[in-house]
């Protein structure tokens, strides 16, 4: 069976070709977030995947708990997964939605986790330097994590750098092992 992203990808560059030429691109972004939590819900997922429950019903059941913050191109979006049977998509479609946005907008979304709190002006030099290196407006977001023992650990869409104790730490007990 073919993974999901590869039968969501069709549906988000669709989806995204029409924002982009409609200057819509924001606002298809917040509809799919909402779209994506609404369907990310366990009860509602029991739903849509229910064979007894029809295209029509799980279309109009997103709609309703979406809160009324869909267009009219919106609903017909969800009108169209549903009669595809496409609903347990969304997570994914607003996924790479994002992904081409963000290769539009040039930037990335880079979070950071670290064992101690770190202050602004770090967090700005890192930001910076992240920049240069990605060639990308960067996001920065900063977690903590006191397992890291030491050091940071960064990602950056598929790139992660491992400059944490613990991460050193595996690593020599890898060595040490073999």
């Amino acid at each position: 069976m073919a993974e999901t992203i590869t039968i969501a990808r069709p549906y988000a560059k669709a989806v995204f070709e029409n924002a982009r030429q409609n200057s819509s691109i924001p606002e298809w972004s917040e509809t799919l977030a909402t779209l994506a939590a609404v369907s990310d819900n366990d009860e509602a997922e029991t739903l849509l995947q229910h064979p007894g429950v029809t295209a029509a019903e799980k279309a109009s059941l997103v709609v309703e708990l979406s809160g009324g913050k869909l267009s009219e191109s919106a609903q017909n979006f969800v009108h169209t997964l549903a009669e595809n049977k496409r609903l347990t998509l969304l997570k994914d479609i607003q996924s790479l939605f994002e992904h081409y946005r963000s290769q539009l907008e040039s930037t990335v979304d880079v979070s950071v986790e670290t064992a101690f709190e770190i202050d602004e002006g770090l967090q700005q030099k890192l930001a910076g330097a992240l920049q240069q290196k990605l060639d990308r407006k960067v996001t920065l977001q900063t977690t903590l994590n006191k397992a890291l023992i030491g050091g940071v650990i960064v990602r950056a869409g598929d790139t992660v750098i491992d400059a944490s104790v613990r991460g050193k730490l595996a690593k020599l007990v890898e060595a040490v092992s073999s």
